[in-house]
């Protein structure tokens, strides 16, 4: 089915109920906009070389449209020995199209860093975790403060491998996320850590699904996200266990902390388990800033800005403890802290 061909889905369908498809189009919901494709460099030990997407049979409306918003794609092929490999995108252009498709073998980490004063970005990245593979994914949206993100993930994990899932997200105006994990063999697992800052009106939408298909998987989610002035985030976890997948473990927890009265946070943990030898837990909590911590910090003589910032910095940090990829874990940490740092000054 084409986009054209698509009805238009509505605030009802629980997809899009934070973040309308109108809202998050690049130009009329009726169009399909002439784009660019975002910028890739590569650095590290690794084969990449640029394609054609396949045309796949998808009903998923954003997947859809940015496939016919532009049909190049990236292969990114990894022999993993321990390797890190980083991946820069740039978009710079008024709408931008980037494809990555990683196909993952052995142990490698892969940072990602998206950057760039575009006005709108559409990003699908698609990977597969092949058999007896350890495989760390750093993600770092650092867009500019006005742009909109739609950005879709797909990844297959198969037997006996782990994929360790950091995400830092900072950057653009209003983002959408929708990504998607299939554990597809025994033995694969996910550990998936994303954390957010939000400012200004900041609008930031994550929607994460995690399907353990067969039995004898494992998945961790955590999801932190800090909301100042009137910034919006959301946080939905879906998580399926199939009538297949005894002796499952799965987990998934958000946390949200309100920096201002007229913050926003929503976190939407969701389980649908049809196995009964499995161990599921899920939850969510909110909180304002704490005044004593903020009263202490003062009174050793910081200003309100880096009482803040310092806060913020450790209830975001503590997302990733629960990576046991350094590299990840220590590369959005770095970012973190660059960003805060630039927010005091500015």
């Amino acid at each position: 089915m084409t986009y054209l061909d698509m009805e238009i889905p509505s605030r009802s369908t629980h997809l899009w109920r934070y973040t309308p498809w109108k809202r998050i189009h690049p130009s009329k919901v009726e169009t399909i906009p002439v784009s660019e494709s975002v910028h890739v460099e590569i650095q590290g030990d690794c084969k990449y070389e640029e394609s054609i997407r396949k045309v796949e049979n998808s009903s998923e409306i954003s997947r859809v449209f940015i496939s016919e918003c532009h049909d190049a794609m990236t292969d990114i092929e990894i022999e993993g020995r321990g390797q890190t490999i980083h991946v820069n995108l740039l978009a710079s252009e008024e709408t931008n199209i980037g494809h990555l498709n990683f196909n993952c073998k052995g142990e490698a980490t892969i940072l990602i860093h998206l950057s760039g004063k575009g006005n709108w970005t559409g990003l699908h990245i698609t990977g597969t975790i092949d058999k007896n593979s350890i495989i760390g994914y750093g993600f770092v949206n650092e867009l500019d403060s006005n742009s909109k993100l739609l950005r879709c993930e797909d990844w297959n994990v198969h037997r006996d491998s782990s994929l360790e899932y950091g995400e830092l997200s900072i950057g653009g105006f209003r983002n959408k996320t929708d990504i998607r994990t299939n554990l597809t063999e025994n033995n694969s697992s996910l550990n998936q850590a994303v954390a957010v800052y939000g400012m200004d009106a900041r609008h930031d939408d994550h929607h994460m699904e995690i399907n353990h298909l067969v039995k004898y998987t494992d998945s961790s989610l955590i999801m932190n996200a800090a909301c100042g002035d009137r910034s919006h985030s959301i946080g939905t976890g879906q998580l399926l266990i199939s009538d297949d997948a005894n002796h499952s473990n799965a987990a998934q927890v958000f946390h949200n902390l309100l920096l201002s009265e007229k913050a926003r946070a929503d976190a939407i943990p969701e389980l649908e388990v049809l196995s009964d030898e499995v161990k599921a837990a899920h939850g969510a909590a909110s909180a304002p800033i704490d005044k004593e911590q903020m009263h202490y910090l003062q009174s050793r003589g910081l200003s309100n800005e880096q009482s803040e910032a310092l806060i913020v910095e450790g209830f975001l940090v503590n997302t990733f403890s629960s990576l046991k990829n350094k590299a990840v874990s220590e590369e959005l940490k770095t970012r973190l802290k660059i960003h805060l740092e630039c927010e005091i000054m500015r």
